[in-house]
């Protein structure tokens, strides 16, 4: 089913037909940190919204555990949780070790390898055979373990937001030297056991065309096999408030500091630039500071030691306040399979300047009617897109206003919820039919 499908299906708002019964569904979330990357969002607002048509959910997560609304439980699959702050890659203690899964998991990681994927899914597959038949449907959330292979119970489906193959490669394209390359293949070898499962895999979810196009071609996925399901923002949460007072020259991104999928190091270096002409431009980042690598020394480099800050760990109803402030928000990432703060941004009636990597334009729309949008890695270009907004309060407001309507129309949760209770149960029929 395509998004335009999806779009177009009379279910679209309205309420689950009388003769559709609530599903049981298992919500599957290997890493759900609701403050860093889009996963953790996902799996909450989904789950919300699944739970407001009538479905019952729940959510089978490991660490950092999402944060879910009322009435949504969670069960507790827990890993080592060897990369938790404040002792990352952490060696645990003797009484620690529980079984062979363990120990497997401080294996990859004393190699060099990231073991989530694979460790949550062996502990997943154990946990869902010892509750067969309380399922209608499992969801995986971008797992793609060799443990969700096989017969689980219940019909399987897998949202992939984006390869994680072209995280790998951009990071490969940015290391330094072959130390460094060395490293990214280890930490990055699951990506192998990912695009072995997901060909293998009969009901495949993903948030834009973009995405999908992006799987068949780096996954070997077969189209057929892949839906798109646009996701989107919480528009109640995310809205104008003309109250919150708008900042001179405030410019907000969401962005960990030092993935180069992110492109932050470009809008740093088009904040140089812009402040010749603003000198009161300033940029907040959504996301932790590095202490050193590429963004680090720009800052430094350009002297914006006191025009750039980070912010983490704020509530949700301050980092609402924060984009609101904003005279402009910046999406400068390189790739992105969505770009869920390009679409919170917009619903706040904040005017956007977005890059054109990967889904983004799906979401931000053309350029000059909803965003200004630019070419990825270009600071120069970014630089006279972010002048020219700031330059002219007109220009802000009515593409902020327009946005919001684009967000409102086309990237809401309910909407996805809907879009995916039907991929559901296409799903539960397909697994229920005889073969051959």
């Amino acid at each position: 089913m395509t998004a335009e499908a999806i779009e177009a299906s009379p279910r679209a708002g309205e309420p689950a037909r009388a003769g559709d019964r609530p599903l049981r569904i298992a919500l599957l979330t290997y890493k759900g940190n609701p403050f860093c990357g889009g996963q953790g969002v996902y799996v909450r607002h989904l789950s919300r919204e699944l739970a407001r048509l009538g479905h019952s959910v729940e959510v089978i997560g490991a660490q950092p555990y999402p944060v879910l609304d009322e009435g949504v439980p969670l069960t507790e699959l827990a890993s080592l949780d060897l990369y938790r702050s404040p002792d990352p890659f952490r060696t645990p203690k003797k009484d620690e070790y529980r079984d062979w899964v363990d120990a497997l998991e401080v294996a990859t990681m004393w190699t060099g390898g990231f073991p989530e994927p694979l460790t949550f899914s062996l502990r997943a597959r154990r946990h869902l055979a010892a509750r067969k038949g309380e399922f209608d449907v499992i969801h995986d959330n971008q797992t793609l373990g060799y443990g969700l292979l096989g017969d689980l119970g219940a019909p399987l489906v897998t949202t992939i937001h984006h390869p994680i193959t072209v995280d790998r490669q951009l990071e490969l394209d940015a290391a330094e030297d072959w130390k460094r390359r060395s490293s990214v293949r280890r930490w990055y070898g699951f990506t192998r056991m990912q695009k072995r499962v997901a060909r293998r895999l009969p009901s495949v979810l993903t948030v834009s065309g973009s995405s999908q196009r992006e799987i068949v071609e780096h996954l070997g996925v077969r189209e057929d096999r892949i839906s798109v399901v646009h996701i989107g923002a919480d528009t109640d949460l995310w809205s104008p408030d003309p109250a919150v007072a708008e900042v001179p020259g405030r410019i907000v991104t969401t962005s960990s500091a030092d993935v180069p999928l992110k492109g932050l190091v470009f809008l740093v270096e088009a904040l140089a630039k812009v402040r010749a002409e603003h000198p009161e431009a300033h940029l907040v980042v959504v996301g932790k500071r590095a202490e050193d690598g590429p963004v680090a020394q720009a800052i430094e480099k350009y002297g914006l030691g006191d025009a750039v800050r980070f912010v983490k760990g704020i509530t949700d109803a301050e980092l609402v306040d924060l984009v609101r402030s904003a005279q402009v928000s910046c999406v400068p990432s390189l790739y992105e399979g969505f770009s869920l703060p390009a679409a919170e941004a917009m619903a706040t009636g904040t005017p956007l300047v977005a890059t054109t990597g990967g889904a983004i334009p799906e979401v931000a729309g053309p350029d000059g009617e909803t965003c200004l949008a630019v070419p990825p890695g270009e600071p120069g270009a970014l630089a006279v897109a972010l002048n020219r907004l700031l330059a002219d309060p007109e220009l802000r407001a009515r593409l902020g206003a327009a946005g919001r309507e684009r967000v409102l129309d086309r990237f809401t949760w309910a909407r996805a919820a809907e879009g995916t209770a039907e991929l559901y149960r296409s799903a539960i029929a397909h697994h229920k039919a005889p073969t051959r």
